[in-house]
Formats: C-alpha cells, structure tokens, sequence
C-alpha cells in the first residue's frame, strides 16, 4: 500500500485564530495541510507542530469525513498508535513516519489503549485485538461479536470495552480469554451515537446506557451494585453515553443526553444535584471544576453545587469530549479544535488543521497528537497560556 506522508518541523500555520472573545466570531481558516501556508500574521506562540502524517485522506466524493478514535501513545518505543475510518490501524514514530499497519474489517469509532507496551484495539469489526505497540505483531484477540465503540479500560487483569449494543465485555489481559459480560436491551426509539467508557474505582465498573440508566458493577465478575435512570420516560434520545468521572469524594458524575448533568453518590447512585440542560455528551473533571460539552456550547460548573461558573456558545457547531493540558481547555469542535481559558472560557486559540476535529486529542506531557477528521495526525508542542 502507497501512503503519502508529509513532515515538517516546528510549523505554526495560517490556520490558527486568536484573540477570540465569546462564541468564537474570529474569521475561521480551512485548508488542505499538504500545503505550507505562510506563518500567521499574529505572533502566537501556544503551540507548535513538530510534524503531521496523512493517513486517511479524503476519497474522490466522500461526503464529511469524520475520524472518532483518539490516538494514544506509547512513550518506551515513542510510537503513536491511530485507529481510522479506513479499517487501519497505524504506529507513527517520532519523525512522523508510519512504523507499522494492521489491517481489520471494519472502521473505528472509538481509539486505542496503550498499557505496558501492549495497545488494545477495540474494533468495529467486533473484535478487541491486543498489538506489541511498537511492532504492530498481534498477541491476541477476542471476538465479541458486536462493533466496539469505546477506548478499553485495563483493570486488575481485565480488558474492559463496550459496544454500539449496549454490552460491556470484560476479558482477560493476558490472553484475551472472556471473563464476564453485561448487557442491556437498547431502547425502541433513536439513540445517540457512541457508548459510555466505564470507569473503574476501588472493584466498581461504572458505566451508562442507551436506555438512561447508570449502572454499578463488579469488576470481578459483572454482578449489579446498583442502577439508576436518569432520563425518565420516554423511548428516543435517553442515552447517558458520557464516561463516568469521579471526585476524590467519591462524588461521580455523568450526563443524560435527555436530561442534563447528574453528580450521584458513588456508592448508592443518590442524586445529588443535576441540571435541566440537555446535549451534553462529554464531561473532564479538573480539581473543583466540572467541563461538559455537547450541542452548541461548553460549560463549567463548579463540581460540589453543580453552579455555572461560565459557558462558551458554539452557535451550529457540535463540542465533543475535552482534554486539559499546559493550562488549556482543549474542545475538539465540527469547526476546529479550541483552546479555552479554564477560568473564563474565553477562547485563545481556534485551530482547523481541515475538516474539523472529532476526536479527543491525547496529551502526552507537553506533547498532545491530534487526528483531523480528514485523516491526518498531528504531533504539536504546547506551550500553554502564561498568567
């Protein structure tokens, strides 16, 4: 297979806005990234590219391209691992240079996870495949059956990872043998794309549905600690696909895509507080701060009341699951990727690499990789915002 790859160091392009005030009303650049533009007229100094890699570019006639799985990163063989909508999953090493190729069925809605060298691949074939990270040589795989849809979660021995089906799987790291499995029956009516990531807390795998409920399970064998619905009646839109975060309090909090945000007692699934704003489909937890993204906007709240401290409007534009790295909020967006001020939500920075960003950047120290959505990784250096 013929791969195009492009790399160029320590390049700040055209295609950053700044000084963004409110819901981002700063002329928006668009272009293709094979092309060197002239450094931007503004002297930024946020971040830098050390080099870009074209993977999955656009075919004659797609319509909208959309890249979902976050890349990882493997910081021993410095390898960075992409999953795209053509079936491949890649390892990138640090001159931008693909390293490796491993083929499947199916595209990818949801990235890898890189653990002790080994990266696990959730497949939307129905397969969860172990792969050396540095090699690409497969070590196992399991067969689910049902096309996964989220970044697996290792835990105690097991490989956690959930489909477009609404089954967690749970196998076993060492050989991929099946350990247990969770499911619950999708509702009648339309549902959100994506599922919920679980997370793993102290023997508890806590993770949403499509039909409203949150669910306490056992990480050891899948056996119910408790459940609750948090979108009330109703057959379409219910979904609580946002992962689970939880406080040092032990205070977790997750979204009905119906109903709002909800903070609940980890250890019975009691509300505490929730809002009545609906969209929202991506939480990130930081200290006191609570950040969700969703239709149109990206809120902060403070996490113990659920009080509004802030909310950015994105006007059309879809939000999707944040990161926060060097003192940015980082907002991948259907427009571009925005840098935030945690405090405020002013926005410093709208980056359009071309075609939008749908999938969450990974953040590696300083380093943060970036997949567009026309299929083109990126390695960039933050430097952050100063003050």
């Amino acid at each position: 297979m013929t791969m195009r790859l492009v790399s160029w160091k320590r390049w700040l392009g055209s295609t950053l806005v700044a000084g963004l005030l409110g819901g981002c009303s700063g002329t928006q650049f668009y272009g293709n990234p094979e092309y060197p533009r002239p450094a931007s007229q503004t002297p930024l100094d946020y971040f830098s590219v050390n080099w870009w890699a074209s993977l999955s570019p656009p075919a004659t006639l797609e319509y909208g391209p959309r890249e979902t799985a976050s890349p990882a990163y493997d910081p021993v063989s410095r390898t960075a691992i992409a999953l795209t909508r053509d079936g491949y999953a890649r390892g990138v090493g640090p001159d931008g240079k693909v390293k490796w190729l491993y083929k499947t069925a199916s595209r990818f809605s949801a990235g890898p996870r890189v653990v002790d060298g080994i990266v696990y691949v959730p497949g939307g074939d129905g397969v969860l495949y172990a792969l050396d990270a540095a090699t690409g040589d497969e070590k196992w795989k399991y067969v689910a059956g049902e096309a996964l849809a989220t970044v697996p979660v290792v835990s105690e021995g097991l490989v956690l990872v959930a489909s477009e089906s609404d089954t967690l799987f749970a196998v076993k790291v060492t050989d991929g043998q099946w350990a247990w499995q969770y499911r619950r029956d999708p509702p009648t009516g339309f549902t959100v794309r994506g599922a919920s990531r679980p997370l793993v807390r102290e023997g508890v795998a806590y993770i949403g549905f499509s039909d409203g409920y949150i669910v306490a399970l056992s990480a050891d064998d899948g056996g119910v600690t408790w459940e609750r619905s948090l979108s009330g009646s109703g057959s379409e839109f219910l979904d609580v696909d946002s992962s689970p975060v939880m406080d040092a309090n032990g205070q977790l909090y997750v979204t009905s895509y119906k109903s709002g945000i909800f903070a609940l007692e980890a250890d019975s699934g009691d509300v505490v507080w929730s809002t009545s704003v609906p969209g929202m489909t991506g939480l990130l937890l930081s200290g006191q701060v609570l950040f969700a993204t969703g239709d149109g906007r990206v809120d902060a709240y403070l996490a113990e009341t659920g009080r509004l401290l802030w909310s950015h409007p994105l006007g059309e534009r879809a939000a999707f699951t944040p990161v926060f790295a060097k003192g940015m909020l980082m907002v991948p967006t259907s427009g571009s990727l925005l840098f935030l001020e945690p405090k405020t939500g002013r926005s410093r920075i709208a980056w359009n690499p071309g075609g939008g960003i749908t999938a969450p950047p990974f953040v590696a120290g300083r380093q943060v990789f970036v997949l567009s959505n026309n299929g083109f990784l990126y390695s960039i250096d933050l430097n952050g915002i100063q003050g």
